[in-house]
């Protein structure tokens, strides 16, 4: 069971919201919290690529490491922290609804401690996530239906 759960309904193909999604330029544009993103790897993305991505949590700017653990397009996608006081477990899944025109986005996250990782996850990360996660989805669902195709 994941700590955060939310999802969206999006007026786009499941194709469409796979490809704004996984693409680690467009992060800050729906994560609310994200500053940049920036792939690792060269090539194409797939399980065991890795993302470095720069977060404000709290006051500060922090930079992590992300590793795709699940990558099934369009429909399923998991990222998993791999360092850093606090490590991000992420597992979305994108259903089609209407025969493929729309998309239902459900996204869960969850969260470890490492050392001072362990005091910041219930004072500042949780209570963080707890309001970022849904405006991340209203956020992502602005994007992707207002935006030029």
């Amino acid at each position: 069971m994941s700590d955060f759960r939310e999802s969206i309904d999006v007026d786009r193909s499941p194709e469409e919201v796979w490809a704004y999604l996984n693409d680690p330029s467009h992060l800050p544009e729906w994560q609310a919290s994200a500053v940049s993103a920036e792939p690792l790897d060269p090539g194409p993305i797939g399980v065991g690529s890795r993302v470095r991505i720069t977060r404000h949590v709290g006051r500060r700017e922090i930079p992590m490491t992300m590793e795709y653990t699940e990558y099934e397009p369009p429909y399923v996608w998991g990222l998993q922290g791999v360092d850093g006081p606090i490590r991000g477990h992420v597992h979305g899944e994108i259903d089609p609804l209407d025969e493929g025109r729309r998309s239902r986005v459900t996204m869960e996250v969850d969260f470890e401690g490492k050392g001072i990782g362990k005091v910041l996850l219930p004072l500042v990360v949780r209570p963080q996530m707890r309001k970022e996660l849904p405006l991340n989805e209203r956020l992502l669902k602005d994007r992707l239906e207002h935006r030029t195709a």
